[in-house]
């Protein structure tokens, strides 16, 4: 079994990081407002690598239970 089909088998809620991609489905943020949040340097939940964000699932579930709770 080769690496990628063994993340594909791993559920989201069980990662530690994600894609863009995989963090908008998960999170229900837009695909741009997700890359506007990221690009800020105080930005805690996102993980550079090279050029490519990947999204601790953990700190963007508490932005957004803080930013987002009433």
């Amino acid at each position: 079994m080769d690496y990628l089909r063994k993340l594909e088998l791993v559920p989201l809620w069980h990662r530690s990081a994600m894609t863009l991609e995989e963090a908008t489905a998960y999170s229900g943020i837009g695909r741009d407002k997700l890359i506007e949040l990221s690009s800020q340097p105080d930005c805690d939940f996102v993980i550079w690598c090279g050029s490519k964000r990947l999204f601790k699932r953990r700190k963007l579930e508490e932005y957004v239970a803080k930013a987002y709770s009433f």
